[in-house]
This record gives C-alpha cells, sequence and structure tokens, in this order.
C-alpha cells in the first residue's frame, strides 16, 4: 500500500477545500487542479499545477475539454499491479494519480431553482467531472475518489494513520458512494430532460437514484429494517422534506401516513383545512371558518379514530388551533407554519408530538408520476389530479345546486380512501364541510357502505345529538335530518342496487359515484324507487 503522492482537485463546491489541500500538500503530496480551484489554491498559498501545464494541452471549447485527456485517465486507470499497465505508463510518460476530489456542477441546484432555459441546464450537465470520479472509482484498487466534501477530514486522518496510503477498505467505500452519487447526478439530468419531452412515461427509461438515506428506528413493524431515501430535486411541499421542529424522530409509520395526510389536505388548498389520517385512511376532513374550526370539525369525525393520527392542515397553525389538540394524543402535527405562540403551547403539551414545517408553498397535486414497487418491477402512473370529469344526474330527483359543494368535498374525501371506498359528508355550518362517515379497504362495496360508512355516520350523529342539547327532536328525528342532508360517494360504480338499498334504509338522500356499471339502469331505478338523487362523474378514484 503506497503512499499518496499525486491528488487532482476539481471541485465547484468548494467548502473545506482550501483546509483538505493544505493537508494534503503537508503530507508531501502533489496538487493537480483546474480553473477556479487552482485560483482558490494558489490564492491560499498552495503550490498548484494547472491541468493544462500537466497534460501539455490547453482547454478548449470554453473550458468543456480540460481535464478529458489520455494523461489524466491513464494515471487514473492504470493498475499498479500489472507491470505491463506501469510499462506503458512510463514509455508514454505518464505517471499514476493516487486521488481524485471532484464535485459536480450543481444541476440539481440549478434546475431546482424554477425557470430555467433549457439551455442553460444543459450548460450545467457536467461530463469531465462524472469521468474522473468514475475512472478513479472503477480503479478503487490504487485510487481514492472523493466526491463528499464530509470525507475530506475523515481521508487525511486515514492516510495518518496508514503512513500517508488512503486504505483499501476506505477506497472501496468511496468509490460505491461515487457511482451512488453519480447515479443520482444522471437520474436528475434525465428526468429533467424528460419534462421537455410530451410523449409518456413507457416511451423512455425509467430512472431513479437517491442520495444516501437515512435510517429510521425500524419499518412497518420492530423486526423490520428501514432507510428514508430523498428525492435529490424536491419543488413542492411533501413529508419527505419537511422539516421536524419538534418531538421524537419520524418513524416509516409517520412518513406514510404523513404523506397521505399531506396528499389529502391538498385539495383543501386554499381555505382553511384538515386532514386527520390514521393508517393512510382520512378518518377525520374538514374545512373551516379557521384552521381551528376545521381541525375540530376534523376530529368529530371519528373521535376514535383519531387518537394516534398523524394530521396535515393548509394554513399556519394558531394558538386558537393547538388548543383544539388540547388533551388529544397526535403521533405528529404537518403545516405550512406555526405561530410562536402555538409552537410553543404544543411543545409544552408533549414532548413526543412531532410538528413538522413544509419547507416549500402547498398547493394542488400538480402534474407528475407515482412509483410502487412490485415483486421484479416498478409501476409507474400519472397522478391522480382530476376530481370530476362530468356532473351527470340521471335520476328523476334533480341533484340540487345546494348540495354540489357537499358532494365535490366528498369527492375529495373519497379520491383519498382506501378502496373499495365510501365516505358519507355533511355541511356542519354554511358553506363549512365535514367527513361523518367513511368505510374503507373492502373486498366488496355493500360493506363499506353498510358495516363501515353508514354505521360510523350513525354512530357520529349519535354523538352530535349529545354534544346539541338535542334540539327538541328525539335520536330517530336528529339523525334522519343529518343523514338526509348528507351525500355519499362512491369511489368506484355501483355495481348492484343493494348499495343503494342500504343507503335508503339509512335514510341517504343524495349519492354520487362514476357510473359505468352495467346495470347502471338497476341502480338508476332503485334511486327512483327511493326518491333519491344521484349524480355520475365519470371518475373513478380507486386507491390501493
Amino acid at each position: 500500500m503506497s503512499a499518496t503522492a499525486r491528488a487532482l482537485l476539481s471541485v465547484s463546491d468548494k467548502s473545506g477545500l482550501v483546509n483538505f489541500a493544505r493537508d494534503l500538500a503537508s503530507r508531501g503530496v502533489e496538487l493537480i487542479s483546474t480553473g477556479g480551484t487552482a485560483a482558490a489554491l494558489r490564492e491560499a498559498g498552495l503550490k498548484v499545477t494547472e491541468v493544462s501545464d500537466f497534460t501539455g494541452f490547453p482547454e478548449m471549447l470554453d473550458g468543456r475539454v480540460k481535464t478529458l485527456h489520455p494523461k489524466i485517465h491513464a494515471g487514473l486507470l492504470a493498475r499498479r499491479d500489472k507491470p505491463d499497465h506501469m510499462e506503458q505508463m512510463t514509455r508514454q510518460g505518464f505517471v499514476p494519480i493516487d486521488l481524485v476530489c471532484v464535485n459536480l456542477y450543481p444541476f440539481e441546484a440549478t434546475v431546482a431553482a424554477g425557470d430555467v432555459s433549457l439551455e442553460a441546464a444543459v450548460e450545467q450537465i457536467d461530463i469531465g467531472g462524472p469521468a474522473l470520479l468514475r475512472a478513479a472509482a472503477k480503479n478503487f484498487g490504487a485510487v481514492a475518489a472523493v466526491c463528499d466534501p464530509a470525507d475530506y477530514g475523515r481521508v487525511v486522518a486515514e492516510m495518518d494513520a496508514n503512513g500517508g496510503a488512503v486504505p483499501p477498505e476506505l477506497r472501496l467505500e468511496l468509490a460505491q458512494k461515487v457511482f451512488a452519487h453519480t447515479a443520482q447526478y444522471d437520474a436528475v439530468v434525465a428526468w429533467h430532460l424528460a419534462d421537455e419531452i410530451s410523449s409518456g412515461p413507457e416511451t423512455r427509461p425509467f430512472v431513479m437514484a437517491c442520495s444516501k438515506g437515512e435510517a429510521l428506528r425500524y419499518g412497518e413493524n420492530p423486526h423490520q429494517s428501514a432507510v428514508l431515501y430523498r428525492e435529490p430535486v424536491v419543488t413542492e411541499a411533501c413529508i419527505a422534506n419537511a422539516e421536524l421542529l419538534h418531538g421524537k424522530e419520524m418513524s416509516f409509520n409517520n412518513y406514510v401516513d404523513g404523506h397521505a395526510a399531506l396528499e389529502a389536505v391538498r385539495e383543501l388548498c386554499g381555505r382553511p383545512g384538515a386532514a386527520i389520517v390514521k393508517h393512510t385512511n382520512p378518518c377525520g376532513f374538514a374545512t373551516g371558518l379557521t384552521v381551528a374550526s376545521a381541525l375540530e370539525a376534523a376530529w368529530a369525525g371519528d373521535p376514535v379514530s383519531a387518537f394516534g393520527s398523524v394530521i396535515a392542515v393548509t394554513e399556519p397553525v394558531t394558538l386558537e388551533a393547538a388548543q383544539v389538540l388540547k388533551g388529544r394524543f397526535v403521533e405528529a402535527l404537518i403545516a405550512p407554519a406555526f405561530d410562536a405562540e402555538a409552537l410553543e403551547y404544543l411543545m409544552q403539551k408533549s414532548r413526543d408530538i412531532r410538528l413538522l414545517r413544509l419547507r416549500e408553498p402547498l398547493h394542488q397535486e400538480g402534474p407528475g408520476y407515482e412509483v410502487k414497487q412490485i415483486g421484479g418491477g416498478w409501476l409507474v402512473q400519472e397522478r391522480d389530479t382530476q376530481l370530476a370529469a362530468a356532473w351527470n344526474v340521471p335520476t328523476e330527483i334533480v341533484f340540487p345546486e345546494s348540495r354540489r359543494e357537499l358532494a365535490l368535498f366528498g369527492m375529495m374525501a373519497c379520491k383519498h380512501v382506501k378502496s373499495n371506498a365510501i365516505v358519507i359528508v355533511r355541511e356542519y355550518e354554511k358553506g363549512q364541510y365535514a367527513l361523518l362517515g367513511m368505510g374503507a379497504g373492502q373486498p366488496n362495496r355493500v360493506d363499506a357502505v353498510r358495516k363501515l360508512a353508514i354505521a360510523k355516520a350513525m354512530e357520529n350523529i349519535r354523538l352530535l345529538y349529545e354534544a346539541a342539547g338535542q334540539y327538541g327532536l328525539t335520536p330517530s328525528q336528529f339523525s334522519a335530518g343529518v343523514m338526509a342532508e348528507s351525500v355519499l360517494v362512491s369511489d368506484a360504480f355501483f355495481p348492484f342496487a343493494d348499495n343503494v338499498d342500504h343507503a335508503a334504509e339509512a335514510g341517504i338522500r343524495f349519492i354520487v359515484q362514476p357510473g359505468g356499471s352495467r346495470r347502471d339502469e338497476e341502480v338508476i331505478a332503485a334511486c327512483d324507487r327511493y326518491g333519491i338523487a344521484m349524480a355520475f362523474t365519470g371518475t373513478r378514484h380507486f386507491k390501493h
């Protein structure tokens, strides 16, 4: 294991560079460098050889060609344990290069800034840097490839402990890091250029790479290990990039539920809204005049299931909103921001509650793709950004315009419930809506309607009755009044009229579903028989 004799440094991120170069030089390492990196080293008083002087060939094409030279790449790729390699090097007057320190043009940061022209983005595609790193990493048996400033100190420490040489175990580790780094870099470039192509994902290779992951305590269950990998370029509010302001570290399930809550509450952007999620299903979903009232209404959607939930809201959390959670156990609360008083209150409320602030503005979901892994492959699909393709009322009873906004709200909720999905929603005060009952994840739609959504709605109506002081009505009269003004929404068509039978028996008078079943006429006839108004949206929202 030979001491490091020669190092090539060429970086765009110059943090820690001078100290690293000084450490190398003080240990007898010859420094070779390019352009701005060489200038920074000379300014620091270090002796450095320009690449063009080292190769005897000037930079050209506005600097696009400078390190792409046989003397550089032979110096990196030559096998020190092969005599013929070393003989060829000697014959050509080439010398080995033992260490490469390179980081790449800031393509990710450039495109993440937004509004970048294609030409400007292309100019940030690094060619020489990845070539240097890959060559050095391929020959990790003799060369150390350093692409992360965080490794500078470790490299120097290991050199000191090993007679000036970087030990083979570290060279291998650095090489693996290089290939992950260049793969991520190329993936970002490929995805960005893909946005310039109008065709769908099936017409181009699917590439994805992420930087080093963050180990989580465990996966869905304690016996499973888990890691969080973040996308290299994030331009919208997302759970993986949220800032943890307070509480325990996020778990695997917290991230999964947090994603579900955030994606659901996006539907309510532009007004105060809250989504309460348990096991990825919205058990609470509501709008309000304030975030506080939205939170209160959402919690009332299923007070039992809301225990230990993950919550997302559309607007900054106020002290009033924070106080809604008094005495209520919540795993995590996700928001665009927290007022100072609200943050202090919540931090005093519990040392465990996770408070997450979004780093980007919260908008409704835009175009993009979703990826799901299956055995042996990945499924990639467009995001489900559509709510309804049509609004067709085929029943004799007209669907009143006064219930249209409530119906749309119900569709927003239903879209984020696991299939088979049924939701019942109500207008709890003028222009404000809340989830009343929900049936999720059932193999058949009848159970989702009869055993879950209606049963949960009835249970919540009983709680509302007790809280409302009865209004001089019997429980049955109160329940009938609430159900008669509510809307039942299905994520997919009713295959049989039995769903309508159960809805009618519960007192439902308004139904929204996609339509498209071979038995639509039977379903319509059943609605007519019961005096139910039904609308077809033409859009299914399966969620598996």
